[in-house]
């Protein structure tokens, strides 16, 4: 694997960990699906497919996000309006 890439990956392996602290089903369900993802493609050697699997995990890095800000719109929603309607 190029050099590169190869800080790519981990840069992304960082910052999904990084990103896995605050994950609903905690912290160690998401750090064990992270390392047998890794570990799954650990023997790939062609560069192309390696960016696919970098695409992929920036894919996942940008839902994680999301989710992340969803439930904090949810928890602002639910504490500053009320349901009630007149």
């Amino acid at each position: 694997m190029a050099s590169s890439l190869r800080s790519e990956v981990i840069k992304l392996y960082k910052n999904l960990l990084y990103l896995g602290r605050e994950y609903p089903k905690g912290a160690d369900y998401f750090r064990s699906r992270l390392k047998a993802a890794f570990l799954k493609n650990k023997d790939e050697t062609d560069p192309e497919k390696i960016k696919q699997l970098i695409a992929r995990g920036e894919f996942v890095i940008k839902e994680l996000e999301a989710l992340y800000f969803l439930r904090k719109y949810r928890a602002m929603k639910q504490r500053y309006y009320s349901d009630d309607k007149p």
